[in-house]
C-alpha cells in the first residue's frame, strides 16, 4: 500500500459509550494486523466526526493523496447508501425517500456537519454484506454460549440469529443471505428473527422454531457489530432475561453479560417470548478477529 494513502473507517456513532469503545478496539486491531494510517470517523453524536477524522489522517500521513473509506455496517442503507456518501462530499448512491429533493432541514444531522476538507482521491467502499466469514463468527459464538450452559451435552440446542430490522430491503435481504448460507452449514434447527421492524419478529421466529422442533437450549446469536441499547436492553428484555425497566431476571441459565447503562433504553412495545427451556445469549461481534480479517480483505480488494 502506498505510504500516500489512509483508512477511514466509519461508524454510526452513539450517546452510549460502549462503540466509541468498540470501534477504538477494531482500529487499533486494524493498525497493528495491518501498519495502515487508520481513523475511525463517526456520522454523528461521536468524535470524531467523519471530517475531523480526514484531517487527523491529513496530519498523520504527508502527502495523502487517497482515502479508501470503509463503512464499518454489516448491512447497506440508507447511512451507507446516502449519508455517509454525502458526509464525504461524494454523491449519494440513490435518492433519499426522507428527502428526495437532496434539501435537508436547518437541523439535520447532514446540513450541520462539517465539509470533509480533501483533494485527493476519495474510493468509498460497501458495507460488509453476508461475508462468507462471518459463519466462523456464528459458530464461534455458539460455541461459546454452550460452554457457558447448565445442561448436558444430550440437550436439543436450537440457534436463533437477530437483526436489528429496516423499513428498508437490505438489512432483510442480509440476515436472509447469511441465514441461508448458516442453515447449509449446520446440524442444529435454527430461525432468524428481527428485532423491530421487520418480520419475523423474535417471538414469532422462536415460535415457529419450537412449531417444529423439540428444543431444551437457544441460542440467540445477535447480528451486530457493537453493543448498545438494542444488544443490551432490547434484545434480553424480548427474552425475557431482563425486566421491561431495565433490571436483569436472574435466571440461572442466563449468559451474564451486564451492560446496564443508566436510563437509556428504548422500549418498542416489546413483546416477550414464552419458551420454558434455556436461554443462552453470547455477545455480538465487537473487535473480534474474524471482523477484523474481513476489513483487511475489503480493504485489500481495493488496493
Amino acid at each position: 500500500m502506498s505510504n500516500c494513502n489512509g483508512i477511514l473507517l466509519i461508524s454510526h456513532g452513539s450517546s452510549l459509550p460502549f462503540g466509541e469503545v468498540t470501534f477504538n478496539e477494531i482500529k487499533n486491531k486494524f493498525i497493528k494486523k495491518t501498519g495502515f494510517a487508520t481513523e475511525v470517523g463517526y456520522m454523528k453524536v461521536s468524535d470524531p466526526s467523519i471530517a475531523g477524522a480526514v484531517d487527523i489522517l491529513k496530519n498523520e500521513v504527508e502527502d495523502l493523496n487517497k482515502i479508501i473509506a470503509l463503512p464499518v455496517f454489516l448491512a447497506p442503507g440508507i447511512h451507507t447508501n446516502i449519508d455517509i456518501p454525502i458526509l464525504l462530499g461524494l454523491e449519494p448512491l440513490e435518492t433519499d425517500p426522507r428527502c428526495p429533493d437532496g434539501n435537508y432541514p436547518e437541523n439535520h444531522y447532514l446540513s450541520i456537519a462539517d465539509d470533509v476538507d480533501f483533494d485527493g482521491e476519495i474510493e468509498l467502499l460497501s458495507a460488509i454484506g453476508p461475508d462468507d466469514d462471518l459463519l466462523e463468527f456464528i459458530d464461534k459464538r455458539i460455541d461459546e454460549a454452550l460452554s457457558e450452559s447448565k445442561l448436558n451435552e444430550d440437550a436439543k440446542t436450537g440457534v436463533l440469529l437477530v437483526s436489528h430490522g429496516s423499513r428498508l430491503k437490505y438489512n432483510k435481504e442480509f440476515i436472509s443471505t447469511l441465514f441461508n448460507k448458516f442453515e447449509k452449514t449446520t446440524d442444529y434447527p435454527c430461525n432468524f428473527g428481527f428485532m423491530e421492524l421487520a418480520e419475523p419478529n423474535i417471538p414469532t421466529a422462536i415460535d415457529n422454531l419450537l412449531d417444529n422442533n423439540e428444543i431444551d437450549r437457544l441460542i440467540v446469536v445477535p447480528v451486530f457489530i457493537a453493543p448498545g441499547v438494542h444488544t443490551t436492553d432490547d434484545i434480553p428484555t424480548i427474552l425475557g432475561l431482563k425486566e421491561a425497566d431495565g433490571h436483569h431476571h436472574h435466571h440461572d441459565h442466563e449468559h451474564d453479560h451486564d451492560h446496564s447503562h443508566g436510563h437509556h433504553h428504548h422500549h418498542h412495545d416489546l413483546v416477550t417470548i414464552d419458551f420454558d427451556g434455556e436461554i443462552l445469549y453470547p455477545q455480538p461481534i465487537e473487535a473480534d478477529d474474524i471482523l477484523i480479517d474481513i476489513l483487511i480483505k475489503k480493504v485489500n480488494s481495493a488496493l
